[in-house]
């Protein structure tokens, strides 16, 4: 081959690959980037504490009378009715002072018949001077002293009566029972610090009672009135993480914050129609503490949390990215509340794990989005 022709071919080819490597060096590829638009809108904030739930009425029962336990008479669990027997104690010692005492009534009614007698013998006789006006006293005396006899026979009779019924003890309440702590043959005892054998709980509307701080408490006094706390809506969360398909009302505070929690006692009731709620447990309480006039909203996904420090990814009209550090307030459902930093309608980019530098331009999508949830805390 000629030199000449090898020369042209040798220039050629620097030539093609010179015009590749500028052309590769030239191309820069435009990422396609989701972007949103900044919303604002009014949104209610709530707030959320753990309760625990109580019954309509819880009563403890407590033995009145000592004695062996002969008889359980309901089944633990399970509904109960006003006056329905629970427990029979041992009540052989009670009758033998029932029937002491209707004995002694007896013989005091008696004597009672014999006092009347003598003194209706002794009171014409007096009249006709037969007998002396110290012997119509007497008889008179003696008759009022056996009506007496016959009064206090009688109490002693009730008391005894009384006594006795305590060996039966029925339910007090329409409700449910629970576990007996006390079988048969158990020995029971009355008096101040006896435990209680067992528990009823009517489980029509519930009782949930659960602590606020006394900041809390504070911020809550300076916002509401006390008519627009009992209007407040109140919604439970179940321990699954269901809601409790009924709402409820704010019943009342305690008198006093707890010196050693600095907490206030509240109370909220709930009607538990479906009778899904028990007594002992535990419950999310939920419900309006406040709301933030035209809050500007953005998905959670379009702002970066490192540590204390957040960054949104603002798109400017030239499409280029711009990170700029803001301040976020509470969350409202999947978005933050922006409180310093975004101005409604601007632009944020959803990089996700796409590749951003500062200043680089991209290829906005522009993403439809609803900020509608807005369920905050």
């Amino acid at each position: 081959m000629k030199p000449t022709l090898i020369i042209l071919f040798i220039f050629t080819g620097y030539a093609l690959l010179s015009c590749k490597g500028k052309n590769t060096e030239t191309t820069q590829v435009v990422p396609e980037v989701k972007v949103v638009v900044a919303g604002q809108k009014t949104i209610p904030v709530f707030t959320e504490y753990v309760g625990q739930v109580y019954g309509q009425s819880d009563v403890e029962i407590r033995p009145r009378a000592e004695g062996w336990i002969k008889s359980l008479n309901f089944k633990e669990g399970s509904h109960v009715q006003r006056g329905q027997l629970l427990y029979v104690i041992q009540d052989d010692e009670l009758r033998d002072r029932e029937q002491a005492a209707a004995a002694q009534l007896a013989e005091a009614n008696i004597l009672l018949v014999k006092a009347k007698a003598d003194l209706d013998r002794v009171k014409p006789l007096a009249e006709m001077n037969a007998l002396s006006k110290r012997d119509l006293d007497a008889a008179q005396a003696s008759y009022d002293a056996q009506q007496q006899a016959v009064s206090s026979a009688g109490a002693t009779l009730n008391n005894a009566r009384t006594q006795l019924s305590y060996s039966r003890i029925t339910a007090p309440l329409d409700g449910i029972i629970g576990v007996s702590k006390v079988q048969v043959g158990d020995y029971v005892n009355k008096g101040i610090g006896q435990q209680p054998i067992n528990t009823i709980s009517s489980v029509g509307a519930m009782r949930v009672r659960f602590s606020i701080s006394e900041n809390d408490y504070l911020k809550f006094k300076e916002k509401m009135t006390y008519q627009t706390a009992k209007e407040l809506e109140v919604s439970f969360v179940l321990n699954d993480g269901t809601p409790f398909p009924e709402t409820g009302k704010l019943d009342f505070t305690n008198r006093e914050i707890d010196p050693t929690t600095g907490s206030l006692l509240v109370q909220a009731v709930v009607a538990n129609r479906s009778g899904l709620l028990r007594p002992g447990q535990y419950v999310k309480v939920r419900f309006k503490a406040d709301e933030i006039q035209n809050a500007v909203l953005v998905p959670q996904e379009a702002i970066n949390q490192m540590q204390n420090v957040y960054m949104a990814f603002v798109v400017n009209d030239s499409s280029k990215i711009n990170p700029r550090p803001v301040k976020a307030g509470v969350r409202s459902g999947s978005n933050w509340v922006i409180t310093e930093g975004i101005k409604p309608g601007e632009k944020l980019a959803l990089v996700g794990n796409t590749f951003i530098k500062p200043g680089m331009t991209i290829k906005p999508v522009m993403t439809p989005y609803s900020y509608d949830s807005t369920s905050t805390k």
